[in-house]
């Protein structure tokens, strides 16, 4: 399910809109739950990292116009793709102000409205790939891959360790570990996921890592773990 958020307070052009992704829908297999927010200030309450994975965004609204909305969501939000609906395309272009991804013009025609949802969705996607999207005091908090060191798991929490923080999830480990790239990871043991990329060294059974922490290697794991760790030195050398 794809979140789509739609700032509008013109409500024909908000039916407008959702009929169009309802048509995008029966297109192209997607399925979309839309949230609609009819000012600026109403849609910068409410949005936290992940709360939607698209904004359709209005230009000219009262009190909070578009442009003020996007800075204030980008703010918290520096990932989110915005997409601008207005009457004028020459005030779209000022879209750069706060990479929003593009704009169609009112009233909406749906080909360039589907080009840009194709384009904010494939975004998305990439986005998703590269990320972990975890449930974190009550909010989501996108966690590049990149910077995850290990994840390690104990009664019903995993422990996402990165480069600079921890958090602690209610998600089985096996679950997060689903969702990384395949290469790059390996299982220390049972409990335990590391990064190969920043692992600075196998000793005593332990992979030293860049955080000074140590993750144990299970017997059993432990000819896996060398494989895959020598796998990705050798990839990384070519």
């Amino acid at each position: 399910m794809i979140r789509i958020g739609i700032v509008e307070d013109d409500n024909a052009c908000a039916t407008r809109l959702v009929e169009h992704l309802r048509r995008y829908e029966r297109e192209h297999g997607h399925r979309f739950a839309v949230a609609r927010f009819t000012d600026g200030a109403q849609a910068v309450a409410a949005h936290r990292p992940g709360a939607v994975d698209v904004l359709l965004l209005d230009v000219e609204m009262p009190a909070l116009d578009g442009f003020s909305a996007a800075r204030a969501i980008r703010a918290v939000d520096p990932d989110v793709p915005i997409v601008f609906v207005t009457h004028l395309a020459q005030a779209a272009a000022r879209g750069y102000e706060v990479e929003a991804l593009g704009y169609v013009v009112k009233p909406v025609p749906y080909f360039a409205f589907a080009q840009q949802v194709t384009r904010a969705l494939a975004r998305v996607r990439r986005d998703h790939e590269d990320a972990l999207l975890l449930a974190v005091d009550g909010g989501l908090e996108r966690v590049p891959v990149a910077d995850v060191v290990s994840l390690e798991s104990a009664r019903n929490r995993t422990t996402v360790h990165t480069l600079t923080a921890q958090h602690s999830v209610v998600r089985p480990l096996k679950a997060l570990e689903a969702a990384l790239p395949g290469a790059g990871f390996a299982r220390a043991g049972a409990g335990a996921v590391v990064h190969l990329r920043h692992v600075l060294a196998v000793r005593d059974g332990e992979a030293v890592l860049v955080d000074g922490r140590r993750v144990a290697i299970s017997r059993a794991r432990r000819k896996a773990f060398l494989a895959a760790l020598t796998d990705h030195l050798g990839a990384r050398a070519s």
